[in-house]
């Protein structure tokens, strides 16, 4: 049995009266509280999940395929360079982003490194060539940490530990690039012209996550995109 404790006011008094709540009774309440968090968390409005939870779908992988798994609902990269190129339904006319709000649930294990590509385009083997990377490391030995746009505004300093669940989003409107981490942001860009180094640069194109190294492990979920005007 749970014993609740409710309060209320009568006649300008604060009452506690204490009641006695079978135990299924609060796992339901508990359960349905639950459900209605991620529900919430699943219909932001204009947002369109990229992962299933279940399986690669709408993914194509470059090099060593075996980086990748599917966990318990979470996308898990492991092992030697490769990265995961987001195509949608029909591969053989990939997804196209430009202006867009994205958003992903992360993960990294001690000493781990991972990137979100974005405006990029799948290639089959190397480090992605045309595009930007908001960076994913909290330890590993690189000093550039989580939330840097890589290679162009650097972050020194960790804003997420290892081992707990963070939310990184990037948003990028004509020439601005904004990337946060839990809500506090870590870049606020403009590019310009000048700046650009090859082709790490906004155009259009489409999202890639990275499997960095044999020593990285980092979770993803909760991967979703607002496309905006």
């Amino acid at each position: 049995m749970v014993h609740a404790l409710e309060r209320y006011a009568v006649g300008g008094w604060l009452v506690r009266r204490r009641t006695v709540v079978g135990l299924a009774g609060a796992c339901v309440a508990v359960a349905v509280l639950a459900g209605a968090a991620a529900t919430a968390g699943a219909e932001e409005p204009g947002f369109t999940t990229l992962f299933d939870g279940k399986s690669l779908a709408g993914w194509k992988v470059n090099e060593n395929p075996d980086s990748w798994k599917v966990v318990d609902g979470e996308l898990v990269c492991h092992g030697p360079r490769s990265h995961l190129f987001y195509v949608g339904a029909d591969p053989a006319k990939p997804a196209e982003f430009k202006n867009f709000h994205f958003k992903a649930e992360v993960l990294t294990k001690p000493k781990a490194n991972s990137g979100i590509y974005f405006h990029t385009r799948f290639q089959p083997d190397g480090w992605p060539a045309q595009g930007h990377e908001a960076q994913v490391n909290n330890s590993q030995s690189d000093p550039v940490r989580t939330g840097s746009l890589y290679n162009v505004v650097k972050n020194l300093e960790p804003p997420a530990r290892d081992d707990e669940w963070f939310t990184e989003e990037v948003i990028v409107e004509g020439d601005h690039i904004v990337i946060k981490v839990d809500g506090k942001t870590i870049v606020d860009y403009r590019e310009k012209t000048a700046e650009v180094k090859d082709g790490r640069k906004l155009s259009s194109g489409t999202f890639a996550l990275q499997a960095h190294d044999p020593g990285s492990e980092v979770h993803y979920r909760n991967i979703r995109v607002k496309p905006l005007p």
